[in-house]
């Protein structure tokens, strides 16, 4: 575990969270970080100081975080974390059932599921955390994609993947596909959600053009840390903007 910086408020804080970014050594593409430091800034503005972690293979995990992030990255960055998130999947199951808030994003997402079958027929497992499995396709899901969603509204990014997803049971999805392909392209489903956790195929970054999703990953990181959720109105015009050219632009 490493720390990264923190972010304090100008004036009294009303709470303090601690981020961690889930292996951004490799799995950080496509502006993935981007959500890390969405959150940390929009905490900060509504309020709460953040200490940003990081968590790369063979250091410790930490022992108190309210909040987790990783991201997407090519089949070299899964190979080089996938035995250490092996390893840590058993904490990392722990913490969703007791309602720690996650996203992660394409990569991870698949590793969060039970496996990831690559196109020479090898078996990657996963941490089991989401009731997925992924198989590797012929060709890449690419394109802006838009989604309706139960509690976000719509929800805009960009897709780049050439897995295909298949959600059991376990899990529900994040969203229906309007515009894209999603998880597999044929299904219309797109994510999938278990407990407090978010495992999605949208890059782009996700956050910063969906400021309604980082806030209920903030209200879940601050509840989870006893705290009590009261944000400052935020003026969210710059995002409302991009999702509109992003729900704009062809695919």
């Amino acid at each position: 575990m490493s720390t990264l910086y923190e972010h304090t408020t100008d004036g009294p804080a009303r709470g303090r969270l601690r981020l961690l970014q889930l292996y951004p050594r490799d799995m950080n593409i496509y502006g993935d970080w981007g959500n890390t430091l969405v959150l940390a800034r929009r905490a900060q503005r509504h309020g709460y100081d953040v200490e940003l972690l990081s968590y790369d293979p063979g250091q410790d995990l930490p022992g108190e975080v309210h909040l987790l992030v990783g991201g997407g990255g090519q089949d070299s960055g899964q190979d080089r974390i996938k035995d250490d998130l092996l390893e840590v999947g058993p904490q990392l199951r722990d913490w969703a059932r007791d309602g720690l808030p996650m996203l992660a994003i394409c990569g991870l997402y698949q590793l969060f599921g039970r496996g990831f079958t690559t196109g020479k027929g090898r078996e990657i497992p996963g941490i089991g955390l989401i009731d997925a499995h992924t198989v590797a396709g012929r060709g890449r899901l690419i394109g802006n994609i838009t989604l309706s969603t139960r509690e976000f509204g719509e929800v805009v990014g960009y897709e780049n993947h050439s897995g295909l997803t298949t959600l059991g049971p376990g899990a529900k999805p994040l969203g229906t596909v309007r515009v894209g392909d999603g998880n597999n392209g044929t299904d219309s489903t797109e994510g999938a959600r278990v407990h407090h956790v978010i495992g999605t195929y949208l890059h782009g970054s996700l956050l910063p053009k969906n400021p309604a999703m980082a806030d209920w990953l903030l209200a879940r990181a601050v509840e989870h840390a006893g705290q009590d959720w009261d944000p400052e109105p935020l003026d969210d015009a710059w995002a409302d903007r991009a999702r509109a050219v992003a729900m704009s632009r062809p695919r």
